[in-house]
């Protein structure tokens, strides 16, 4: 413990990740490395697809990414203000700052940056995390303790249990069901991506069908925190709430686009299959039997089909023409 620790105005500044987090950071790199592997084996293909097979897999790793991150962004709604707040208790300071709220999907951001940033001797530029998976009563008594700014005080405390909004439940329970939705959304578009390497496109489409559903049914799980009257925040003479941000929209955008794919594959599918898997260069058994009719008539021996079966007598010495042998081995 150090001789600043736990004494005003020295309590030492928490910085947690907000927008590009650690984990959003690593899911992005991730899928990016990804990328780069499959534009690498890129010109080993021939022909026109090569263009198709490019476009297919990066809009693919795109679905799978925006899926994936959406879990970890915090910005499914927000809300700011721009506000004149006392800054600390037991200070009649005054400060000009932004006020902000960031809502994900396992906790809030509150956010506050000074205009301008250095106000009072010092740096104004908060961003305080609050998740849903941890006692949140536990961390507002620790942000109470660290003697954070009143305006960030008083949103985190509206989050509590013992809070008469009740926005906790509104926004934990919520949250949780709409991150499960899109985790299966997820496993949904890894089995489309599977089938779509397979001579079954038409089950592919169904999949990427079923990845747009879920997301559908992450948003409305989300949106089901605006069921109930909101709670008002109210910083000095300003009011706001929340409302759909970045990642609902992006949300949407990639519902949108999963259904557009699943609806044309299972079209086409059904109108050309046979020119739907020329595209995806998958075959199917018919393509390897056909082929297997391609080739000629090999050269048998006559003299092991000196003694065969014909309607159900024993010949011997029978002279057969090259026709009669190969419907013979045929039936054999």
């Amino acid at each position: 413990m150090t001789f600043y620790d736990g004494i005003y105005p020295f309590y030492p500044l928490q910085r947690t990740s907000f927008i590009f987090s650690t984990n959003l950071l690593t899911i992005i790199l991730v899928f990016l490395v990804l990328a780069a592997s499959f534009l690498l084996i890129l010109p080993g293909i021939r022909g026109k697809s090569r263009f198709f097979w490019m476009f297919r897999i990066l809009i693919s790793l795109f679905i799978g990414v925006v899926i994936v991150a959406l879990n970890f962004t915090a910005d499914w709604a927000q809300a700011s203000l721009k506000a004149n707040s006392t800054y600390k208790s037991f200070s009649i300071a005054v400060v000009d700052a932004d006020v902000g709220l960031h809502v994900g999907l396992y906790g809030i951001n509150i956010t506050l940056r000074g205009n301008p940033v250095n106000q009072l001797n010092e740096t104004i530029d908060y961003n305080e995390e609050f998740r849903w998976t941890g006692q949140l009563d536990e961390q507002y008594a620790e942000a109470l303790d660290r003697g954070l700014p009143n305006p960030i005080l008083y949103i985190a405390e509206k989050f509590t249990r013992n809070s008469a909004c009740g926005l906790i439940y509104q926004y934990r329970y919520s949250g949780r069901y709409a991150s499960a939705t899109l985790w299966t959304a997820f496993c949904c578009w890894l089995l489309a991506n599977i089938l779509f390497s397979m001579p079954v496109i038409l089950y592919a489409g169904y999949m990427m069908l079923a990845t747009a559903a879920f997301i559908f049914f992450s948003m409305a799980s989300f949106s089901t925190i605006y069921n109930l009257p909101q709670c008002a925040f109210t910083i000095g003479d300003a009011t706001f709430t929340t409302a759909y941000s970045h990642s609902f929209w992006l949300a949407l955008a990639t519902g949108v686009l999963c259904t557009l794919i699943g609806v044309l594959v299972v079209l086409l599918d059904l109108l050309v299959p046979d020119r739907v898997r020329e595209v995806f260069s998958v075959g199917g058994d018919d393509d390897e039997d056909d082929q297997h009719s391609d080739f000629p008539h090999g050269y048998f021996n006559s003299s092991f089909l000196e003694r065969v079966t014909i309607e159900g007598g024993m010949k011997k010495g029978v002279t057969l023409d090259p026709l009669t042998i190969s419907h013979l081995v045929e039936r054999l």
